[in-house]
């Protein structure tokens, strides 16, 4: 199956857990109804982004955040890709994790962000997520009924690598949910977003929180979706409310055939090669 009908939920992101998890819910409702295959929800949606906020609302990879992700999937028979929250491992340490769930309710894909977020731009934004998130350490794709799909949180797209890499295992469609903010949003969000799809011949999707002035972190929002070719299919602004975009993942296929990248790379002058673990 080639095609798939996706509902990005562009939503502000509350501190009540409750007000957040009834949004994802009646992003999943208004999918079943408008006959989506997969909703994709921002990055931390449901916990305000802020470093000092991420140890408060972090659970278990069972907790009652995931689970009710789990059963809206289920209930609305639909794939669910549940954003990001901040997950306590087993080891204690809090993730930036993001998770996929069947249209049966199975979680079928885990991402722990992989690199995290430091920076200091001068005259801009200045973000440690380090002071309270631990580093993931593995490259996610899964496999779906549309083939194989590749998953990353935010600042990983920021790496060529990552794209590269989901691209070799044969996605033809990569999820980001993602916070670009009003500093970094405007120079680059576009941007990375078209250069990961023309450099990787794949379909890619950025899920953002809505801009919130009230939070102390404002998001650039704008979800978007973008061609294999590098064109933008569709933008949102900063407001709240969601997007529906229907892909043909089969146009990967055909633009890699018509521009074969992937296959004129010199792997005999230079390798990308994945460590193992």
């Amino acid at each position: 199956m080639n095609k798939i009908k996706i509902l990005q939920m562009q939503m502000p992101v509350l501190a009540d857990k409750e007000e957040n998890l009834s949004a994802a819910a009646c992003a999943c409702r208004a999918a079943a109804s408008e006959g989506v295959d997969l909703v994709a929800l921002p990055e931390m949606f449901c916990c305000p982004y802020d470093t000092a906020n991420f140890p408060i609302y972090a659970e278990g990879e069972n907790g009652p955040v995931l689970s009710r992700c789990s059963s809206l999937a289920k209930t609305y028979g639909i794939y669910l890709s549940a954003g990001s929250v901040p997950e306590r491992g087993e080891d204690g340490a809090v993730y930036n994790t993001a998770c996929v769930f069947d249209r049966n309710g199975r979680q079928i894909a885990r991402h722990r962000k992989v690199h995290l977020f430091d920076i200091d731009v001068e005259g801009g934004q200045s973000f440690r997520e380090s002071d309270t998130l631990t580093a993931g350490n593995s490259i996610t794709t899964f496999d779906t009924e549309f083939g194989v799909l590749g998953l990353c949180v935010c600042y990983d797209f920021r790496f060529p690598e990552m794209g590269r890499f989901m691209a070799d295992r044969g996605a033809r469609l990569i999820l980001v949910p993602a916070a670009f903010n009003p500093t970094t949003g405007p120079a680059h969000w576009e941007l990375m977003f078209r250069a990961q799809s023309m450099f990787n011949q794949v379909f890619t999707v950025g899920t953002a929180p809505a801009l919130d002035l009230s939070g102390s972190y404002h998001s650039w929002g704008h979800s978007i979706a973008v061609s294999p070719w590098g064109n933008v299919i569709s933008q949102m602004g900063t407001e709240a409310g969601y997007q529906l975009v229907e892909l043909d993942l089969s146009e990967a296929d055909s633009v890699r055939r018509q521009l074969p990248l992937l296959e004129h790379r010199r792997t005999d002058l230079y390798t990308l090669k994945e460590n193992e673990r």
